[in-house]
């Protein structure tokens, strides 16, 4: 029998913070009872909130609270929240593993009220050129665990076979998988999707001239492929369509391929494949159990994924070249997009709060996983797995079972106003923001659109990859200075920081 790593820190999570329940009230200590929950994974992703949300176009800083969650990353610790804890942002760490973690340290740890909570996913991604382009904001419907299947090495695939994807308990890639795990496919609420994306579509979003150069060079036939990506052409966009998820970050048009087939396969045929990710599942994951205890609402998800980078290359370069030599120009301007268009989304829920989102968006389409855990019949994957019935709790098949009621006021010490060890004070012209404990190898996140000499201003940029993490050299403008950083140094991540305006 086979246990994925993914399901057993779930499920051990799950049982050691809940035997450390909060205790009963005490004066003036409230549970926070946000709206919205921003979860992203990395902290460039992070920090384009944190820059970006005290305008007044915004809802407000979102390093009023800061509270510590046993069991989140050690290089992410804390929840950052509004005044009034309205909306929370929290940096899971990228990989389905930390973000099947962070997330489940979060509904376990009752530092919450969640079950009015809307969450959602905030974060970059690759895209298909068959259906989106650089800096195109993408809202999901599925999410389909693409990389949960056998794997055959290409070199030594049978002469009949196009591809070493083989979905898991089958013979061949266009045989629906025989072995289930569960995690294959989430389905969110379509209504809610829709609701966010009419929100979404008021916003402008941004571009760059790199990213415009880089896009044309997808415009050529080849003998593999016979027309261009016209969809890879265009400028950014809110699109509709889905994710996949897959730990391993993967380039060319032969992977493109077979995922887009694995996610057509997933789910009979509706799915589309747009973006790619490595945490999504992994937080869908651990967001249906939570809701499987009452303690959160999966009908209140929201998936939102911004191409930075193409995931395959366009005719004339390598699976290599597309991966670590070119570059692509999607990796800022999809950062300020994730908040461009995520914000009048979280904006919007704020504000017709009492009238519409308090009592919930009702879901016209099925909503979970592929065992039909939350009730409902599942319009994808195998029914007799099920026999077309949802699962039910075994120990109480009439009723959901909760470990322990949630207390409707506990106990909770707030944690004293964030300090980074090296932040200057935010007058300063050479601020740094964004910064979270360890750091990452992004030297400059920036808002583009704040006045001169506030925060660094873009002037140039060149990825050394598709993403933007692992090599980029970047020359920005500071109150005139011109500043130069160094491509990433020595290892993943290299040693600078994210968010660090060098003098």
């Amino acid at each position: 029998m086979q246990i994925t790593i993914l399901t057993s820190l779930l499920g051990a999570c799950s049982m050691i913070v809940a035997m450390a329940l909060p205790k009963p009230d005490s004066p003036g200590n409230i549970i926070p009872a946000p709206k919205v929950f921003i979860i992203t994974m990395f902290p460039p992703e992070a920090s384009i909130w944190y820059t970006k949300s005290p305008s007044n176009s915004s809802f407000g800083s979102l390093f009023a609270n800061n509270i510590t969650v046993p069991g989140f990353s050690p290089l992410f610790p804390q929840a950052h929240c509004t005044a009034e804890s309205s909306v929370c942002l929290m940096t899971t760490g990228e990989s389905e593993i930390n973000a099947a973690t962070s997330i489940t340290s979060l509904w376990t740890s009752r530092l919450f009220d969640l079950r009015k909570t809307y969450f959602m996913i905030a974060g970059i991604a690759g895209v298909n050129p068959n259906h989106g382009t650089l800096a195109d904001v993408a809202f999901a419907k599925y999410a389909v665990q693409v990389a949960m299947q056998y794997e055959f090495d290409a070199r030594e695939l049978p002469n009949d076979m196009w591809t070493g994807y083989i979905p898991q308990g089958s013979e061949r890639p266009s045989q629906y998988p025989n072995s289930i795990y569960g995690t294959e496919v989430f389905e969110v609420n379509e209504s809610l999707r829709d609701i966010a994306v009419d929100f979404a579509k008021t916003a402008k979003l941004n571009d760059s001239p790199l990213a415009t150069a880089y896009r044309s060079q997808y415009n050529t036939a080849t003998a593999a492929r016979g027309s261009p990506y016209t969809k890879a052409l265009r400028s950014p966009a809110i699109t509709k369509c889905d994710t996949v998820t897959s730990d391993v970050f993967f380039s060319g048009a032969l992977l493109g391929q077979a995922f887009e087939n694995t996610t057509r396969l997933f789910t009979n045929g509706s799915g589309i494949y747009c973006m790619t990710n490595q945490e999504d599942n992994a937080i869908l994951a651990s967001l249906l159990r939570g809701a499987t205890n009452q303690l959160l609402d999966f009908a209140r998800v929201i998936i939102m994924r911004s191409g930075s980078n193409f995931d395959r290359p366009h005719p004339g370069i390598s699976c290599m070249d597309n991966l670590f030599h070119v570059t692509q120009g999607g990796f800022i301007p999809s950062l300020e997009n994730l908040f461009n268009a995520g914000n009048p989304v979280v904006r919007g829920i704020l504000a017709q709060w009492e009238t519409k989102f308090a009592a919930g968006i009702t879901p016209k389409n099925y909503i979970g996983d592929m065992f039909g855990t939350l009730g409902g019949k599942p319009d994808f994957g195998p029914g007799y797995q099920t026999n077309d019935n949802p699962i039910t709790d075994e120990t109480a098949p009439n009723s959901v079972s909760v470990s322990a009621p949630l207390p409707s006021r506990a106990t909770l010490k707030r944690s004293a106003p964030l300090h980074f060890k090296n932040r200057a004070p935010s007058s300063s012209p050479y601020s740094i923001w964004g910064k979270e404990m360890g750091g990452y190898g992004v030297t400059q996140i920036w808002k583009r659109d704040e006045a001169a000499g506030i925060v660094p201003a873009v002037q140039e940029t060149n990825m050394g990859v598709g993403n933007g993490t692992i090599g980029e050299v970047t020359k920005v403008k500071v109150q005139g200075k011109s500043v130069v950083d160094n491509p990433i140094g020595k290892g993943k991540y290299g040693a600078f920081i994210a968010g660090e305006a060098h003098k």
